[in-house]
């Protein structure tokens, strides 16, 4: 275990959430001093009064803001707005009222989706403003994306030490299953298993199938964060993925497989795919702080396959 992290008062917003608990988990392995997690209910980070409160009450010296307004395509395309005020404001918010009460270090986690829609494949950092989002989640890319404005502002007016990072799509053990709000992964491996249980014969998806997409595992993306509060000091945004590209073709093919569901694929192609190709550089994660993902995406399915189908019969696996 580092010594970074001995004495630290550390505060995790979003620390109840998917990413957040298994970055809490793996944080107090590090023994800090405290680590303060909280719900809505306790501060809303949209009011300035409940930041300010939230700083008062907790004091501490480095900040990991996870919490963020998230859902997938069709959560996007159905609260635009709503998606881009409250992460704006809450990472506005957190980044003044941390610069004011003097925090030692702020970690910004932002979205994938700030990169431009046509960003040539593989994304490097260097492409993030060659270009506007993919419209159906540009609000909520854009709205993370000041946040990487902001802390670099404030490192050079104030010298305040704020990272910025930029995840792939998570997946793993403890997702959102909503269908109203879930990611691609969630989403279908709930359809494939409902499929099999009632013994239908196919099932629809969205799109063509022929959009790519990278997904990192959740433990390994709490790790990198971590890794980064740690060891990265700098001003430039920083990429953390795993390095894998797969259509959502594949990808429905591979959750089939690993659910057993052998029926039909239909494809609404009235629904948008989102952005044609995601796929990130991940050499500067692995350069200045020592991150690379772990998990393969094939061990990773089967996994999150599993915790779902034991949480459906109401007793969850805990995660490895």
């Amino acid at each position: 275990m580092s010594e970074f992290w001995r004495g630290l008062r550390v505060t995790v917003t979003g620390g109840r959430g998917f990413l957040g608990r298994r970055l809490v988990d793996q944080l107090r392995r590090h023994d800090p001093a405290e680590v303060f997690v909280f719900g809505s209910r306790d501060y809303d980070l949209t009011r300035q009064v409940d930041v300010e409160r939230m700083y008062a009450d907790q004091k501490p010296d480095l900040v990991i803001h996870l919490a963020a307004r998230v859902g997938g395509i069709g959560a996007n395309q159905e609260n635009p707005g709503r998606f881009f005020y409250d992460n704006a404001v809450m990472g506005i918010e957190l980044i003044e009222q941390a610069r004011v009460n003097q925090v030692r270090k702020f970690v910004q986690v932002g979205t994938v989706c700030a990169y431009p829609k046509f960003t040539p494949v593989p994304f490097s950092e260097d492409d993030l403003w060659n270009g506007y989002p993919e419209e159906t989640n540009a609000p909520y890319g854009l709205a993370k994306k000041m946040h990487l404005v902001q802390a670099q502002a404030y490192r050079q007016q104030y010298g305040f030490n704020a990272i910025y990072l930029l995840p792939c799509n998570l997946y793993g053990p403890g997702d959102n299953f909503d269908p109203r709000s879930s990611h691609v992964i969630p989403a279908l491996i709930r359809k494939c298993l409902e499929a099999v249980e009632s013994g239908a014969d196919a099932i629809m998806v969205w799109g063509t199938g022929n959009a790519t997409r990278e997904f990192l595992y959740v433990d390994d993306a709490a790790r990198g964060i971590l890794l980064a509060a740690e060891g990265y000091d700098g001003a430039d945004p920083i990429n953390l993925g795993s390095s894998y590209e797969i259509s959502i073709r594949d990808l429905v093919g591979a959750i089939a497989q690993a659910t057993g569901f052998t029926g039909r694929i239909d494809w609404d192609t009235s629904k948008p795919d989102g952005q044609p190709r995601r796929k990130l550089r991940t050499d500067r994660a692995r350069d200045r702080f020592g991150f690379e993902a772990e998990t393969t995406f094939e061990e990773g399915i089967r996994e999150t396959v599993a915790w779902y189908r034991a949480s459906r019969r109401g007793q969850p696996l805990a995660h490895r």
